[in-house]
């Protein structure tokens, strides 16, 4: 952290090629996500709906409760850490306090809706198949919008947002 509140950030290129790496993979990972669920279902309520409740026509069993609970084990522990390191980041991007809110409370929010909303469809109706599918493109999203701005901010070069300062040097509103 101090390198960003000291401005060595932007002098210092090793740091700026692990964030930019580490982005990367988050990119990567973006990816395989949109990959591995495309695979299972699609965009329409009725795909989400017949991954979790089966299908005779597709000769797909319902997801089990054991299945579930193994996925959502590994999903919500991987999925906290990689969100906690990348909004982490957003600290350190030149945008306003309200942005970078917006930047870290969507993103925790998508991938839990993502994840609860299997369980919803699955447990209690299919209904929440919508959910699912919203769950999943906003998480897509926000995990594309962290991985551009942090790339846009390494690239930038500007150190002015975590002291709370633009690059003019005029105080930022961080009410």
């Amino acid at each position: 952290m101090r390198f960003v509140v000291s401005g060595e950030f932007t002098r210092n290129r090793l740091l700026q090629v692990i964030v930019v790496l580490f982005v990367v993979y988050v990119a990567l990972l973006w990816v395989t996500n949109a990959v591995l669920y495309f695979q299972k279902m699609g965009l329409s309520p009725s795909s989400v709906v017949d991954y979790y409740l089966g299908s005779e026509e597709r000769f797909l069993q319902p997801r089990s409760f054991q299945g579930m609970v193994e996925i959502s084990h590994f999903h919500l522990f991987a999925m906290g850490l990689l969100l906690m390191t990348l909004t982490h980041l957003m600290l350190f991007v030149p945008l306003s306090w309200n942005v970078k809110a917006i930047f870290v409370i969507v993103p925790f929010f998508a991938a839990l809706l993502d994840e609860g909303a299997g369980w919803l469809v699955r447990f209690v109706s299919p209904a929440f198949a919508i959910v699912k599918v919203a769950g999943f493109l906003l998480l897509e999203i926000s995990l594309a919008a962290l991985v551009v701005t942090c790339l846009w901010a390494v690239f930038r070069g500007s150190n002015a947002a975590y002291a709370g300062f633009s690059d003019d040097g005029d105080e930022e509103d961080d009410e």
